[in-house]
């Protein structure tokens, strides 16, 4: 049985990049195996932990990021390590994971 998992907002930069790197190896194992749901976990608790390792202060709302695979994300506001806003100037309001937000070319 595996022990209680700290939560990533407790965990040292350390315990951050060997949770990651964990992580890391277990999507692997779980995308060679056609584990496709269990590679997506995994894929998606790596995000995650990716945005402790950021600070949410460099994460202006009002201003346009770029998503990973060509998105733009407008943040309304900010939630510890989650922008909410709008990808794509749609209108329904969702949360990204810092993790995921890339400055747009020529933004500093």
């Amino acid at each position: 049985m595996e022990q209680q998992q700290k939560r990533f907002s407790q965990m040292t930069e350390y315990e951050l990049r060997t949770e990651i790197a964990r992580l890391n190896e277990k999507a692997k194992k779980a995308e060679q195996l056609g584990m496709s749901s269990e590679f997506a976990v995994y894929e998606r608790r790596v995000l995650l932990a990716k945005a402790y390792l950021l600070n949410p202060e460099d994460f202006e709302p009002g201003k346009t990021y770029e998503i990973e695979g060509g998105s733009s994300f407008q943040i309304s506001y900010m939630n510890g390590y989650f922008a909410w806003g709008y990808r794509d100037n749609q209108t329904n309001l969702e949360a990204v994971p810092i993790s995921l937000l890339v400055k747009k070319e020529g933004e500093e």
